[in-house]
């Protein structure tokens, strides 16, 4: 179920997103049973699928993963990278693995479809995820949506779970950044086209650049400082759920209704 895509990607391009996964969704992985992840449209070579496996074991070290893609072509080349607790299988947005995964990551897939296509897709995923169970305190499932560039410097997420949207992540390679709005460019598909005013990302970007311009003085104590006091000042205004220890790494984390379209 679903549209093969242009299958190109790079090694290391999806670390970022790995890294926040392993952070923020590693204890999840780690009281599951059986913790499956799985790389959703991994492309024309498994290389995001192993680096999957490599990252969240060492947050999770029984942690499984599935590659599933779409193209038969490209699941029999992934078949030489196939090893314990890696595998590969044909499939789509039905996510044909056995049970229900902690993890589902699909990184620049829904990128190539339209707009109002994105409920839907999002919808079959979080239908196949873990369920919460609100009195083991346990949220369920994880499904991370999004877009990064070639080679991995500039990357936004929606994370989602079996209720739906919960933030929204942009995180970059601060050496390279010229001012936050540069990753309007890297939006997933749920909200790149609402980059214009009135609508709420809009508005966030903007605030976003003129805290950056107000904290040019920490520039001399290096990007990461500039960055660091920026988000500090836009929490203020709006709802930023993580802290210093995620700002480090050139990240934020924001409510995703605080950012969701008006419509």
């Amino acid at each position: 179920m679903g549209t093969v895509t242009r299958g190109t990607t790079h090694p290391n391009r999806l670390r970022r997103m790995d890294r926040w996964i392993a952070a923020v969704h590693g204890p999840v992985l780690r009281r599951a049973a059986e913790p499956l992840a799985v790389d959703l449209g991994y492309g024309a070579a498994p290389w995001t699928a192993v680096e999957l496996l490599v990252r969240l074991r060492g947050a999770a070290p029984r942690t499984r993963v599935v590659g599933v893609e779409i193209e038969p072509a490209r699941v029999a080349a992934a078949a030489r990278y196939l090893r314990p607790g890696l595998d590969f299988r044909r499939g789509g947005f039905e996510v044909p693995v056995p049970g229900r995964p902690q993890l589902i990551r699909a990184a620049n897939v829904l990128r190539q479809y339209e707009e109002e296509q994105v409920a839907g897709a999002w919808a079959r995923l979080c239908a196949r995820l873990a369920p919460a169970d609100a009195a083991g305190g346990d949220p369920g499932g994880l499904l991370v949506e999004g877009t990064c560039d070639e080679i991995g410097r500039r990357h936004v997420w929606v994370a989602l779970g079996p209720e739906g949207p919960r933030t929204v992540t942009f995180a970059t390679r601060l050496a390279s950044l010229d001012r936050p709005s540069d990753l309007a460019e890297r939006l997933p598909k749920a909200l790149i086209h609402r980059n214009v005013p009135g609508e709420p990302v809009h508005a966030f970007l903007r605030d976003f650049d003129r805290a950056w311009a107000a904290a040019a003085p920490f520039a001399s104590y290096g990007a990461r400082q500039r960055w660091i006091r920026a988000v500090r000042d836009l929490a203020a205004d709006w709802p930023v759920v993580d802290g210093p220890r995620r700002w480090r790494q050139g990240e934020v984390t924001v409510r995703w209704e605080a950012l969701a379209p008006r419509n």
